[in-house]
């Protein structure tokens, strides 16, 4: 029964090369009519025995009527073939008649690719089984998460395909599917199907699939969901001889209890030690480095699973000091206690006696108090801060508006207006803002605010970062300038007895030289300054034991500002130097979003048809690109029909 439905099946999706030789099946026709038409009578033969002979006419003729009928059906069926024939019957599907077949290969080559599946790395053995498909001679569209290529030849594709690294940056399913469309050509007659190669790890669902587009997944599967990650490493404490390192470790699904742990300084190893996991699968250990200079720090553990969350970068450079200007009219003794010498290079000079040299060479400067600013003095820092210096400014109580106002007007920055004498609580941080972001751990209520009895009023164009009780401006921030809106002497205020005043001043002075950190995440906007004066052709270039690039840099007149977003893309230490001179070290690592195993099921998303293996999707795109052609079988059949037209003329009595 089964082989009936099958024969039905294939006859009911049959079409032809040749229709119109069909009509040649009207011709069979013209035998049956002469057969019809044929009046041939039987001569009768006297017999002496009437009764004998009467049976033998009668069988003579039923047995001659029967040979008849069956020599006409078998040439009607052999004549029926033969039309059948040259009419060229065949099978296929929609997309195997459609000529215009678009398909577009992404291939997944994510971090979280690196684990291990039945026959190795889950990238690799894909990219194996892509090389081995017979590709004919079609142009190929493909790309991965950081490369695309349009109609390459089968021979560029086998070429590339095997040289596929591994790389940071996971397409998102709607990333997939605009990269995708800007591949695609806009034909809307043409067959498109996008085939996805991904392990789908942390993947979301797809949005809407368009109309038209055929979407098949090959979802790899590791063997197991397990990892050891080192996720972060950062500073615990800090004394003049050592510096206290942090690190914290993860781990997640089948692990050893302990894991070891190795700490270099360049190639040298410094410490060893090991992780606990038997109780918690989050762990931190800490190591004591040295300060005796520059440090090129590696951290590396041995892990089966995963490789690039194995190892982490970091960097401490030889300490260089925020060179800090106080520009006084009042006193400024506090100041002092804040920028303490081992950090900072502080300098403080009477507004009386300021000489005007020294201020270009500094990266912070506070005019402290001064009941006027005059114009040589304002060109002077208008000056410094378009070379990217920051300042603060503090009001005296008694101002000259004009002269301030010029100065703040020049800086683009919101005017002073009229003096209130009211006493105000400054009872609201702003927690969020990069002066008090790493401050609190916690965002305290009940606090011992300070107050003000004078302030002055002023349009609110900047970001305030501490703001009265009644919610208007303490604290005014705009881009690297900071102003207060009141003064910090102790007959006005007693802001400077504060714990506020500590981090305020001291985060503002460290955020005019953003030093590079322990170490970057590539990918993000990363921004910091190089202490080093060039002239204006020099640049400053960023390399490690094999690359070298020139990373996005803005050139003042103390410091060179670098921005780094894509680039580098790999993980490392790297040299900044200048004309190839080092000056200081800079570490980038990967982002370790990734080290967590999650994975999703394209299963669940409507639309796409998910395939265990490359071998098993080009197996159906074979089958769906096949033309079944039946001519030879029915020439076949008309000749077997002939043949036995030629037995049963012979041999049939």
């Amino acid at each position: 029964m089964n082989r009936i439905f099958y024969l039905c099946s294939i006859f009911k999706g049959m079409q032809f090369k040749n229709p119109e030789l069909l009509y040649a099946l009207f011709l069979l026709l013209i035998p049956i009519i002469i057969h019809l038409f044929q009046l041939r009578r039987f001569h009768k033969i006297d017999f002496t025995n009437v009764a004998f002979l009467k049976k033998v006419t009668i069988q003579t003729r039923k047995s001659s009527q029967l040979k008849k009928w069956l020599t006409l059906l078998i040439r009607l069926l052999a004549l029926a073939c033969i039309v059948i024939a040259f009419a060229q019957p065949f099978t296929a599907s929609k997309t195997a008649l459609n000529t215009k077949k678009e398909s577009i290969l992404y291939v997944d080559n994510s971090f979280s690719m690196q684990a291990k599946g039945a026959s190795g790395p889950l990238l690799q053995r894909a990219l194996q089984n892509l090389y081995e498909q017979p590709l004919g001679d079609e142009k190929i569209s493909w790309f991965t998460n950081n490369f695309s290529k349009k109609l390459a030849s089968p021979q560029d594709f086998k070429t590339a395909i095997l040289n596929v690294p591994y790389v940071q940056k996971q397409l998102s399913p709607s990333e997939i599917l605009l990269k995708s469309n800007q591949l695609f050509s806009d034909d809307p007659e043409a067959t498109k199907r996008l085939i996805l190669i991904s392990d789908f790890q942390q993947s979301q669902s797809f949005p809407e699939i368009p109309e038209g587009l055929q979407i098949d997944a090959i979802h790899v599967k590791p063997l197991a969901k397990s990892n050891i990650s080192i996720d972060s490493v950062y500073i615990q404490s800090k004394s003049v001889t050592a510096t206290k390192l942090g690190v914290d470790v993860s781990a997640m699904g089948s692990v050893p209890e302990t894991a070891s742990i190795s700490l270099y300084n360049g190639k040298d190893l410094i410490a060893k030690s090991a992780i606990d996991f038997s109780e918690n699968s989050r762990n931190s250990i800490s190591f004591d480095v040295e300060n005796n200079g520059a440090f090129k720090g590696k951290l590396e553990i041995t892990d089966a699973n995963l490789s690039f969350d194995n190892e982490l970068f970091f960097s401490m450079n030889e300490p260089a000091k925020i060179k800090v200007l106080a520009i006084n009219e009042a006193k400024s003794n506090f100041l002092q206690r804040i920028f303490e010498p081992t950090e900072f290079d502080y300098t403080q000079q009477s507004f009386r006696d300021l000489s005007y040299n020294i201020i270009p060479e500094q990266n912070f400067v506070i005019l402290n108090e001064l009941k006027e600013i005059p114009a040589s003095l304002s060109a002077a820092i208008n000056d410094f801060v378009s070379q990217g210096g920051s300042l603060l400014i503090i009001p005296s109580d008694q101002i000259n508006l004009k002269s301030y106002n010029n100065l703040l007007g020049n800086l683009q920055m919101s005017a002073y207006g009229t003096s209130v004498k009211k006493e105000k609580k400054i009872a609201q941080i702003v927690f969020d803002h990069p002066l008090y972001r790493d401050v609190f751990e916690k965002r305290v209520v009940n606090f011992q605010y300070p107050k003000v009895n004078q302030y002055y009023i002023t349009s609110n164009n900047a970001t305030a970062a501490l703001r009265f009780e009644d919610g208007k401006p303490f604290l005014l921030q705009k881009n690297k300038i900071y102003m207060s809106t009141a003064a910090f002497n102790n007959t006005n205020s007693n802001f400077k007895s504060s714990p506020l005043i500590v981090p305020t001043l001291y985060n503002m002075a460290r955020q005019s030289l953003a030093l590079p950190e322990l170490y970057y995440e590539i990918g993000k906007q990363n921004q910091y300054s190089v202490p080093v004066q060039l002239s204006q052709d020099a640049i400053l270039s960023l390399r490690d034991s094999t690359i070298s690039f020139i990373p996005l840099q803005q050139t003042k007149a103390n410091q060179v500002n670098i921005t780094t977003t894509d680039n580098p893309e790999k993980a490392a230490v790297y040299h900044i130097e200048k004309d190839k001179s080092h000056i200081q070290y800079v570490s980038y690592n990967y982002n370790r979003t990734e080290s967590r195993l999650n994975y999703a099921d394209p299963q669940d998303w409507t639309g796409v048809t998910v395939y265990k293996s490359v071998d098993a999707l080009f197996e159906k795109i074979k089958e769906d690109n096949t033309i079944n052609s039946f001519w030879k079988w029915f020439a076949i059949f008309a000749l077997l029909f002939l043949l036995l037209e030629m037995l049963i003329l012979k041999f049939y009595r």
